[in-house]
């Protein structure tokens, strides 16, 4: 039987670009089916009834939800290049970098990119700097989080080279640079080099246009 493999996402979110990623490398046929998120589909709806997001992959008929529990599945389900260690605790130590940065560290450098007002501004954007300083010292003399090749954690800080550049110069809130996070920087142009990844990249234009429109309306 041939898997038969869907995919509902939404081509600028970067969560739906962490499960095309994985299906990639995994060399896995699929189908996207771009969602429109101001008019959810009826397929969207009940596939996800209870989060109702982006992205679902549709495998075989059963539906998986989460861009993280996603890529796991894939990994676990599909012939191919490993996307987690074999080894148990490297697993484990994946999985903790993963959910800090799609957590914690996504919170808060969401809210010191979109702040306004001096004194807010200055408080949020220290809780994002101490975030960020800790991905950069986990980061130091490291090509990916895990070594040589791009992995399971690069992938769920996909946001930070996907996104951050842009908002930052859509809303003039710069958090990023070179002299306070080296490490971080490096790993920025090792990840957008890497070839599923260039093949995955978001239109930029149509993404700045997005975020600045976004940035006057608040």
């Amino acid at each position: 039987m041939v898997d038969q493999v869907k995919l509902l996402g939404v081509s600028g979110s970067s969560y739906s670009r962490r499960v095309e990623w994985a299906l990639r490398v995994k060399g896995v046929k699929y189908e996207f089916i771009e969602e429109d998120l101001q008019n959810k589909s009826p397929l969207l709806l009940e596939s996800n009834p209870v989060l109702k997001k982006i992205p679902v992959l549709i495998h075989n008929g059963k539906p998986i939800c989460e861009s993280i529990v996603i890529v796991e599945y894939i990994d676990e389900t599909f012939e191919g290049p490993s996307i987690l260690s074999k080894d148990p605790y490297d697993r484990a130590i994946a999985r903790f970098w993963a959910k800090f940065l799609d957590g914690k560290c996504l919170e808060a450098v969401g809210k010191a990119l979109w702040c306004k007002g001096e004194e807010q501004e200055k408080n949020i954007q220290e809780e994002a700097y101490e975030m960020l300083k800790i991905v950069d010292n986990e980061l130091k003399d490291k090509k990916f989080f895990s070594g040589d090749k791009i992995g399971f954690v690069d992938v769920a800080a996909n946001y930070i080279p996907f996104w951050v550049e842009i908002v930052e110069e859509a809303t003039g809130n710069v958090l990023i640079t070179s002299e306070k996070f080296p490490n971080l920087c490096a790993w920025i142009d090792e990840y957008l080099k890497c070839s599923e990844v260039q093949e995955n990249l978001p239109d930029r234009d149509m993404m700045l246009s997005f975020f600045k429109a976004k940035a006057l309306a608040k």
